[in-house]
């Protein structure tokens, strides 16, 4: 599995529209619990389904954008923070040491 970087606010109303699941990552290059966050989850996104899109943001980069998503999917803005989506709705906001594969899955299953 690979993420697909989110960089435009199409991207970000394509995720919207799209059908099934979306996997949305809000990461803090800066920052050393998001990074070790994202090592975690990559360690097991194996276990997803391969039909579920992942979108990866650079905070740092992005600003504008995180700040769209948070308003987008009526989500408070945390980092590092995962966001799951299902045609259109937010259905799993985690955040910090919440983030992780098993409680996506939870929800997908």
């Amino acid at each position: 599995m690979n993420w697909t970087s989110l960089e435009s606010a199409e991207q970000i109303n394509a995720i919207k529209h799209q059908e099934g699941y979306s996997v949305i990552f809000k990461h803090s290059t800066r920052c050393s619990i998001s990074m070790m966050v994202k090592k975690r989850f990559e360690l097991d996104w194996d276990k997803l389904p391969e039909s579920v899109h992942l979108y990866f943001l650079d905070l740092i980069k992005y600003r504008d954008l995180s700040s769209q998503i948070a308003a987008e999917f009526c989500v408070h803005h945390e980092s590092p923070q995962l966001l799951l989506i299902k045609d259109g709705e937010c259905v799993l906001d985690l955040s910090h040491g919440e983030v992780s594969v098993d409680e996506a899955l939870s929800v997908l299953n």
